[in-house]
């Protein structure tokens, strides 16, 4: 046996950031990974066959991080990474100046390593909502390692 100490520096369960499904059952809303991004299907097309081959299909996907618009074409009986997206809700406790936001979880802990989102509506509506003493929820969006605020929800006055 060897005396050398491991170490590892991963802390996750191990679990896939994606499950294979078939491209010709993808359909539009749903999620692909398209470049090695996780994406949401905004148009579908699917073309016949020729001579000798396979129907393809043709998505046109939107980043669900960053909205930059991706197409791929894969044959219809091959299968697509598709990523494992969650959208979490937490309660908004505090903005800090360097652009991170301090989230209350349901367990009652906090999550503070979380930034301002890029969308500057979004931005602006956190920061207003913030400023008036509002109570705000924001959802976070989860996928393939990359978490983000996605949307935003008033549930009154403190």
């Amino acid at each position: 046996m060897s005396d050398e100490e491991h170490h590892f520096e991963s802390t996750d369960a191990g679990a896939s950031k994606t499950y294979p499904q078939q491209a010709g059952t993808i359909r539009k809303n749903g999620y692909i990974v398209i470049k090695g991004r996780p994406c949401k299907v905004v148009e579908v097309s699917t073309s016949k066959t020729g001579k000798h081959g396979h129907a393809k299909c043709h998505f046109v996907a939107i980043d669900i991080f960053n909205g930059k618009k991706l197409e791929d074409i894969v044959p219809s009986s091959h299968n697509c990474d598709v990523p494992h997206v969650n959208r979490t809700d937490y309660q908004l406790i505090d903005i800090s100046e360097d652009g991170f936001v301090s989230l209350l979880t349901d367990n009652g802990s906090t999550k503070d390593d979380l930034r301002l989102p890029t969308d500057d509506a979004l931005l602006s509506q956190i920061k207003d909502g913030f400023a008036e003493g509002k109570d705000l929820v924001v959802s976070v969006m989860s996928a393939m390692g990359e978490e983000q605020i996605s949307s935003l929800k008033d549930i009154g006055q403190k």
